[in-house]
């Protein structure tokens, strides 16, 4: 499947993933924080760059692209702890790159923004 490069089409699939992957952690108890949080930053990147898209201000605009840059961060970091443990490295090794190719994308909307007049 080819890369995506609408960053709203793409953080939408990557939410779907998301989801996905929640609905693939056990039921045992230490995983329900687990699955609360990555539901939540997973599904936050894309809804903040919705949020973005529809900014009256520049300066809205990098607020709400540093937020989804951040939910990224995060989502990063839930993937990272239950692969291996909860759910089998290769099942999700293209979600964790997924996450960092997005907050690299948004690190740079956010840079090249912030250089525009």
């Amino acid at each position: 499947m080819p890369k995506e490069y609408d960053i709203k089409d793409r953080t939408f699939r990557f939410a779907q993933r998301v989801l996905e992957i929640v609905g693939m952690l056990p039921k045992a108890a230490e995983c329900d924080i687990i699955r609360r949080q990555l539901a939540k930053a997973g599904t936050s990147v894309g809804a903040n760059v919705e949020e973005a898209d529809g900014a009256l201000s520049k300066k809205d605009f990098i607020n709400k692209m540093g937020i989804a840059r951040r939910e990224a961060k995060e989502s990063r970091y839930w993937l990272r702890l239950i692969s291996g443990r909860y759910i089998d490295e290769d099942r999700i090794a293209k979600d964790i790159i997924e996450a960092n190719e997005i907050k690299n994308i948004l690190s740079s909307i956010i840079e090249n923004t912030k250089k525009s007049k």
